[in-house]
């Protein structure tokens, strides 16, 4: 009996990897970005369609998940650096705040107005404000496109998931409170310890890992190094009850800001974290349930539709505060719709603190991505030809840039 567990779960690790190396070399050949091929893969051999998966899966997915998101935290961390801030400057600072801020408050304000419960309208408010990074820069080297608006397009996409993740940190214990009908001195309190407490961790468990990362040579032990602290941070977090991801993150940034050869452990990080991710992608998938995709589809119709306009009207607003000229804030929130990893690792850990609201999030946020990832690209390469970025052409002059 033994033996028979044991070949089946390796068979099941060595399946999933296999498909996801599928998935890698399909989506190179197609428009199809590998993570959607990845959740639409689940989704075919969970229990809505094949129903391919042991049941021991089921009780991998909590760990994975926060692995895979401990890793997406401390990657984000390194573009929170003082040079980053600096070279960005006011432009992309307000208008990250803008798009973040008013896509929140957009889908928010809109969705509890229609009748659906204040708490799931927050948590949809606070994952609408994420992005894809990989998407939108994948986009422009393949354009390659340069000039003023591809510059602060890039800036926005470097930090508008480290705010919109702390927007998310916030909006979740308020959820929580909501939901456990506590008062405003307790809710105050839940999230000083929450976000504060992550801070804390990170600096403490960043401090001493700076200083490894620049005195233990690359190979093995940078490797255990790297993943021993991101993993002690992520267990920490859950022992003490803060956001793993926000201390993952501070955890990156402290060894970003603090390390003068700190490359090193994030390309460690990054060398280990597709494996996670493919499982982590693929029972995301697989923990979609068909039969809840109707009571919920014009929910999510109207999410969409939401995140669009506060996308566009956000950057208008971020415009304004950063002063930023008129041609580069009327298309910024079109160029920003890429919305995958993030999203995702966000709906997953509110899943797990609201189990309850699981079949409703969990759909909207995955079809939604679905969409998002396959449409969001497209239009940002038509904004990026659009406001005059790309070359038609190798052998044609530049146009002007805006």
């Amino acid at each position: 009996m033994e033996n028979h567990i044991t070949a089946q779960i390796l068979v099941t690790f060595g399946g999933l990897f296999l498909l996801g190396l599928i998935a890698d070399l399909v989506g190179r050949h197609t428009p199809l970005p590998r993570v959607t091929l990845l959740l639409l893969s689940g989704f075919v051999i969970g229990p809505s369609v094949l129903d391919l998966l042991p049941p021991f899966t089921e009780q991998w997915f909590p760990v994975l998940t926060n692995i895979a998101l401990a890793m997406i935290g401390f990657m984000l961390g390194q573009k929170m650096t003082i040079t980053t801030f600096r070279n960005y400057g006011r432009a992309v600072f307000g208008m990250s705040v803008g798009v973040v801020i008013v896509t929140a408050s957009v889908v928010f304000i809109v969705l509890f107005l229609c009748g659906v419960p204040v708490g799931i309208s927050l948590l949809f408010a606070g994952i609408s404000t994420a992005t894809d990074p990989a998407a939108t820069i994948d986009v422009i080297r393949e354009c390659r496109a340069s000039g003023k608006f591809t510059d602060t397009l890039l800036g926005i996409v470097a930090i508008d998931d480290v705010l919109g993740l702390l927007l998310f940190s916030l909006i979740s214990v308020i959820a929580q409170s909501i939901g456990g009908q506590v008062g405003a001195a307790q809710i105050l309190a839940t999230g000083a310890w929450e976000i504060g407490g992550a801070v804390l961790l990170g600096v403490v468990l960043g401090i001493p890992m700076a200083y490894l990362s620049g005195r233990i040579r690359p190979g093995e032990a940078t490797q255990a190094e790297a993943l021993g602290l991101v993993l002690l941070c992520t267990g920490l977090a859950v022992w003490f009850d803060v956001s793993y991801l926000l201390a993952a993150m501070v955890l990156g940034a402290i060894v970003a800001n603090c390390c003068k050869h700190c490359e090193q452990s994030f390309h460690e990080i990054e060398g280990v974290e597709w494996p996670f991710l493919i499982l982590f992608f693929l029972l995301a998938g697989a923990s979609l349930h068909i039969d809840v995709l109707g009571q919920v589809g014009l929910l999510g119709f109207g999410y969409m539709f939401l995140r669009v306009l506060g996308r566009i009207m956000g950057s208008w607003v971020g415009g304004i505060i950063g002063k930023t000229e008129l041609k580069i804030s009327q298309w910024m929130g079109i160029a920003l719709l890429p919305q995958a990893g993030v999203a995702i690792a966000m709906v997953l850990l509110a899943s797990q603190r609201f189990p309850e609201s699981k079949d409703i999030l969990l759909p909207v946020i995955l079809g939604s991505t679905v969409v998002f990832e396959l449409v969001g690209p497209i239009l940002t390469r038509l904004t990026l030809l659009r406001v005059g970025n790309v070359l038609p052409s190798n052998d044609q002059i530049s146009p002007e840039k805006s």
